[in-house]
């Protein structure tokens, strides 16, 4: 006997429903679950999904789930714009799709469900879009406007009482924290490609894994990612201590190993019975080469074009936190043009009753050179699919572009005689991974150290100022500029002045520009050809 026909009465009890005042008592994530269960019965359909807006405002994630409760399993992330949640978020309107495929839905799971057709809607809460509500069914169904008019009265709904639980929990602000601690935006560097991804632990609550990447004054980059031990908002506000000293410290100190022992004595000074692995690495400004040392973190993976992912065969050291022991070590590793590092925390490999070497070698299974987000998702996919994960997970992808070129150098630093000694050794580094030949080296090291020196002696008054560097390879030849922002003294002494002509006689061409706004001289220098 065929099913009577939802009447408008019906639909009307349905919708009330979703404002059942009964459901008041739930914690958000397990309100949304029933309000779905309920949209699903309203609209007939098999799944359906809110995906909210990350703090950025440039991502929908799924948040809570039915019919694929895979997307929250794995932190589906949708930019906002594109696919078919990131066009209702972007457009602020009900989107249709008759048929589900590649060209109009990005999450795969979508199809792999064998969902065929979709409607959704916008969560719009203040004037706001909070994220995006859709359902779909695993049949073919032209949804109509009357349809996405029914979703859009239970989304209102819906959003109403999301803004109102995120306002209110405590778990809310707790959340809010641990992402203000991750980098809101990871740097842009020429030449090379950071992906990362947090995702909590099902467990509940806050953990302490991080991840950060940032540019030194030498023009190298830092990279971390740590895991303090324990849960809870006490675990997270650690790691945020951890993580600002860590930063403190990598401006002071240039090997890895060095950052990661005056970690260790800050740890055991000031937190009593805390322990963390922390992984810091640095990445040279050439790109080629990357030091690091790692305090009881496991090993990143690397991946090398037709050669597939490995464990780095690396020291691990003790964890920061724990009693005093052998010093700390550090390892230099080549990263080729095309490579990719992985760097992750161990709730991605561990799982109860699994030898953690399984976990592993399904990690290095997972990961290859690809797009630094493409890699994040498939991994996500690959180890954590449909599974509850009990522990936080975190990830950092630096990949490196398909390009021998080496990559300018910048540095801006303090206009002080200090930073002479980093500046000479970041230049140096840089003219070998040039190919620069000992002759022009020197000859470079020389009209830099000059130039350099010129701006800490005549730039600045006692108020100080900065020096910036940059240092690029054009066509065969070493084009270098160095710049301040102050007004330069006359020389001193006698003999004095004579610096830029011995940057002269070091180049081929000089140009110095001064004016009120500060001084630029820029100067080149060709590099002799191999077996001339």
């Amino acid at each position: 006997m065929a099913a009577s026909p939802v009447t408008d009465e019906d639909r009307l009890r349905r919708i009330e429903q979703i404002t059942d005042t009964a459901l008041a008592h739930l914690g958000l994530e397990e309100l949304l679950t029933e309000l779905l269960d309920r949209v699903c019965l309203l609209l007939e359909a098999d799944t359906a999904a809110v995906l909210l807006l990350d703090p950025s405002g440039a991502n929908l994630v799924a948040t809570a789930a039915r019919g694929i409760e895979e997307e929250v399993r794995q932190g589906v992330r949708i930019p906002v714009g594109k696919g078919f949640a990131g066009r209702i978020a972007a457009e602020r309107r009900a989107v249709f799709v008759d048929e589900v495929d590649h060209s109009n839905v990005l999450n795969p799971i979508l199809r792999e469900k064998d969902v065929r057709s979709l409607v959704g809607v916008p969560l719009v809460a203040e004037g706001g879009v909070l994220g995006v509500l859709h359902v779909g069914t695993l049949r073919p169904r032209l949804f109509t406007n009357d349809d996405a008019e029914l979703l859009q009265t239970a989304a209102d709904r819906i959003a109403l009482v999301t803004r109102t639980h995120l306002s209110d929990l405590d778990r809310a602000a707790a959340s809010a924290l641990q992402r203000s601690l991750m980098p809101g935006a990871l740097p842009r560097v020429s030449g090379i490609e950071f992906a990362a991804r947090y995702i909590p632990g099902e467990a509940g609550g806050l953990g302490g894994d991080w991840y950060d990447v940032f540019t030194l004054p030498s023009g190298r980059i830092g990279i971390v990612i740590g895991d303090v031990v324990g849960r809870g908002l006490q675990a997270a506000v650690i790691m945020g201590r951890l993580r600002s000293a860590l930063r403190a410290f990598a401006l002071e100190e240039d090997d890895p190993a060095e950052v990661l022992e005056r970690l260790d004595g800050n740890v055991q000074h000031f937190e009593d019975g805390v322990m963390a692995t922390v992984l810091y690495a640095i990445v040279e400004p050439s790109l080629d080469r990357v030091s690091l040392s790692t305090a009881g973190h496991l090993p990143p993976l690397l991946a090398v074009p037709d050669e597939g992912a490995a464990l780095l065969n690396v020291p691990v050291d003790l964890p920061v936190g724990v009693s005093v022991g052998p010093p700390r070590r550090t390892t230099v590793i080549d990263l080729p043009a095309g490579s990719l590092l992985f760097l992750y925390t161990d709730g991605l490999v561990e799982r109860r009753g699994q030898p953690l070497d399984a976990g592993l070698d399904a990690l290095c299974g997972a990961v290859t050179v690809d797009d630094g987000d493409a890699v994040c998702a498939r991994v996500l996919h690959d180890l954590v699919g449909a599974t509850a994960v009990g522990d936080d997970v975190a990830m950092l992808v630096v990949r490196r572009l398909g390009t021998p070129d080496v990559v300018p150098l910048n540095i801006v630093v303090p206009a002080v005689p200090r930073t002479l000694a980093d500046i000479r050794s970041a230049v140096r580094r840089w003219l070998g991974a040039v190919g620069a030949s000992p002759d022009d080296a020197a000859d470079v090291l020389v009209a830099v150290g000059e130039a350099c020196s010129n701006v800490i002696e005549h730039a600045y008054g006692p108020a100080g100022g900065t020096l910036s560097l940059q240092m690029e390879l054009r066509d065969g030849a070493v084009v270098t500029v160095v710049r301040d922002n102050g007004r330069w003294r006359s020389a001193r002494g006698h003999n004095r002045g004579r610096g830029t002509s011995l940057i002269q006689r070091c180049s081929d061409h000089v140009d110095v520009v001064a004016g009120a706004g500060g001084t630029t001289v820029t100067f080149t220098r060709h590099l002799a050809q191999e077996g001339s």
